[in-house]
């Protein structure tokens, strides 16, 4: 998957320094600004983007050139904006190619581990989420990217911390964050403006007072509808942290606290004032929402583009403070690994290439209603302009991430299953979590 250019012999050293002069005019030309470093943040001028000769050194070197194997997961709309940036980049600078692979969004991890585990295909660079690094590191399967970062120019602390922090394990960086997606707060703006509510809540005072004003039962609008299955998987963790609660206790599964259990009794709550409707099955809340009918949604930046392209007139702000101890919000995030069998020193030095690139030419990704992980980007004015973008990295500071448990996904899925049983009212709210712990405990000892 490589491809080596041998270094010019001393006899070639004429002709070598005739053809670079020649080809040094056009490097301004390049879409994006691929080699000038010193445009795109300043840093790593010299290596960025594949430089080929050593100015002013009266020497000239050719790198070494190498394709790149990148895999992600990206199989939705937001494929089409990372594919942007690869082709951008290929066409800045001829020393690397990035060669995207789009994996299926359902079935990407295990397409991963199967690649990863044979040796055969595999990637050379991968998109990971960030809570599923430390299971993969444990495993063995990833580098650390301190060398690789280093070389390039790329410092942990041009990027947000959350993500960092939690994927810096043992003293060791095992993952670049491209983005972090928190769950957002979507709101009718014309449900708003009818109901003379002029702002969007930022506490629960504030939201339970909306949900009361924007419900109108005869014409069946509700406030907020309260989502049964998914995303609760991202809502129902931010309220027990906004709650002073915990779903990992450092030893032990902890969701059956009464903190989380207040809160799955106030979820429940609002369908028993009537400003939810009742049964709401998967992906009712979201049909409503795009019929007008919902006028508050907690779900991810990925639903940018659905509802864009829906027309409906909407505003995103963070989600409000509805527990009692803190404002706390569960995000993702996207993150760059590179596997451990990964060791051609070209393919390595083109990687971090492609990614000090990334790390200040992302607002690709950013158009695709992410926002980045980069704090150059998250600067820059082009960024700032983006409404939605913006109001979602105001969360950063409070975002927190899945616990730093290993297989923390096949521990904490019995909650789902009976939160959705507390929030459609088969069982009481107390009982259902317990239910969880149990189940959650069984799983452990597997």
């Amino acid at each position: 998957m490589t491809r080596t250019v041998k270094m010019l012999s001393v006899m070639m050293l004429a002709s070598s320094l005739v053809l670079a002069a020649g080809c040094s005019g056009n490097n301004g030309g390049n879409e994006g600004g691929a080699n000038n470093g010193a445009a795109n943040g300043g840093e790593n001028a010299g290596t960025n983007a594949g430089t080929n000769a050593a100015e002013g050194s009266g020497e000239s070197e050719v790198a070494e050139k190498a394709d790149i194997l990148f895999w992600t997961p990206f199989s939705g709309a937001d494929g089409e904006f990372m594919k942007k940036i690869v082709e951008k980049y290929n066409s800045a600078q001829d020393t690397y190619k990035v060669k995207l692979v789009i994996q299926p969004n359902g079935e990407y991890y295990k397409q991963l581990d199967v690649a990863l585990s044979a040796g055969k295909e595999r990637p050379d660079l991968a998109i990971m989420h960030v809570d599923q690094i430390p299971t993969y590191q444990n495993k063995g399967q990833l580098q650390p990217m301190d060398d690789l970062a280093g070389a390039a120019g790329i410092n942990k602390a041009d990027y947000v911390e959350a993500p960092v922090n939690y994927e810096t394990i043992e003293g060791k960086w095992y993952g670049i964050p491209l983005d972090i997606h928190p769950l957002v707060m979507y709101y009718n703006k014309d449900l708003f403006e009818k109901a003379g509510i002029t702002a969007p809540p930022t506490n629960r005072a504030e939201f339970d007072a909306a949900v009361e004003k924007l419900t109108d039962k005869d014409k069946k609008i509700y406030g907020y509808v309260v989502p049964t299955l998914w995303p609760q998987q991202f809502i129902f963790p931010s309220l027990v942290w906004q709650n002073g609660g915990e779903l990992w206790n450092g030893t032990d599964v902890a969701y059956n606290s009464p903190e989380a259990v207040e809160m799955v009794q106030w979820m429940r709550g609002l369908v028993d004032k009537g400003v939810s409707p009742a049964n709401v099955q998967q992906d009712g809340e979201n049909t409503l929402f795009l019929q007008g009918k919902n006028a508050i949604q907690f779900n991810g930046p990925w639903m940018k583009g659905q509802f864009d392209e829906a027309g409906i007139n909407y505003g995103v702000a963070p989600v409000p403070q509805i527990g009692k101890a803190k404002q706390a919000v569960y995000g993702g995030s996207h993150n760059f690994v590179v596997p451990k069998d990964v060791t051609d020193a070209a393919v390595i030095k083109g990687i971090g290439d492609f990614l000090k690139y990334v790390s200040t030419n992302s607002m690709d990704w950013a158009a695709s209603g992410q926002a980045l992980a980069s704090k150059p980007m998250l600067e820059s004015a082009e960024f700032q302009a983006l409404e939605m973008q913006s109001n979602v990295a105001k969360s950063f500071d409070y975002v927190q991430f899945a616990p730093n448990v290993l297989n923390w996904a096949t521990i904490s899925d019995p909650i789902w299953g009976e939160l959705s049983s507390a929030l459609l009212g088969k069982k009481d709210a107390q009982k259902a979590m317990d239910d969880a712990v149990a189940k959650s405990r069984q799983a452990m000892k597997k």
